[in-house]
């Protein structure tokens, strides 16, 4: 069985693209050099977002079911990006940072394997085509 996810992309002069996803809608556009201001982010930029904020909620979730006391989770993606056509992520970094009192470390570990190998359907979709690494910081309060 399969679920159908629509988005309606929009080119809106220039480089903009404005995507809605049922009632939400992303600006993206294109920063063809450094010192170009942007309307929005860039795909590339949307994927890494993506793929945080999926591993993000994924770790949440299984935090929660094992009952570990986290109070926030934050994850930063870095990606490098290829100079030559096509501009492709060629590998990404995920840093996980997580607050919380009495956190265990262990558990913490399992829940972001479990995430990576079975649970975020974003990592699972990029893992085959891009290497992706991760590291985890417990932060006490």
């Amino acid at each position: 069985m399969t679920t159908e996810l629509t988005v309606h992309a929009v080119h809106q002069g220039d480089m903009r693209i404005a995507a809605t996803a049922r009632a939400h809608t992303i600006q993206m556009d294109y920063q063809r050099s450094p010192k170009d201001e942007t309307a929005g982010a860039t795909p590339l930029e949307l994927i890494l977002a993506s793929l945080a904020g999926c591993a993000g909620n994924t770790m949440a979730l299984l935090l929660r079911k094992d009952q570990q006391p986290f109070e926030d989770i934050e994850v930063i993606a870095h990606g490098q990006r290829r100079e030559k056509h096509p501009t492709v992520i060629t590998e990404i970094h995920l840093e996980f940072m997580l607050r919380g009192k009495g956190l265990d470390s262990v558990s913490v570990r399992k829940a972001l394997d479990l995430a990576e190998a079975r649970i975020c359907p974003v990592w699972a979709m990029l893992k085959g085509s891009t290497p992706i690494t991760s590291t985890i910081r417990i932060v006490e309060t």
